[in-house]
């Protein structure tokens, strides 16, 4: 399974990334600068790396588990990934040019809202896999290592 240090790094670093780009966006100026925009490339790759990560090594494992309550937890994770992934995608291809590289806005306060939502969703999703996935994770490993 992934290290709760790499994923507490990952995290971190959404976090820290969003809450910079957040301050950028909001003067309309800023959004065309390189710098706002490889801020805003690095912060979309990151969150889909991040969550591919925790379907992929941590939602995985927990679903063979035989307790069903941790197998619901998992698939709860799962789905809020796949809606959370849709909406993402549709976040970017609406706000962004990937072959420019550049943001596209043509309505900076419909754009700065959608930031603004967009992020907090993610921002809601680490929160909860910090308050719940993380602790039951840890909470299997636990009992793993007394069972051995």
């Amino acid at each position: 399974m992934v290290a709760f240090a790499e994923l507490h790094a990952q995290n971190h670093k959404i976090t820290e990334l969003s809450n910079v780009f957040l301050y950028l966006v909001r003067d309309r100026s800023m959004c065309d600068t390189d710098v706002t925009c490889d801020v805003f490339f690095d912060l979309t790759n990151r969150v889909k790396e991040h969550m591919e990560l925790v379907d992929r090594e941590i939602c995985s494992q927990l679903i063979s588990n035989p307790d069903q309550k941790v197998k619901n937890t998992a698939n709860r994770f799962l789905s809020g990934s796949t809606e959370i992934k849709r909406i993402f995608n549709s976040y970017v291809k609406q706000w962004c040019s990937q072959k420019r590289r550049s943001l596209t806005i043509d309505d900076h306060p419909s754009f700065l809202q959608d930031t603004e939502q967009m992020f907090a969703l993610v921002m809601d999703r680490i929160q909860r896999e910090t308050e719940h996935l993380y602790p039951l994770i840890r909470k299997l490993e636990g009992s793993d290592k007394k069972v051995a």
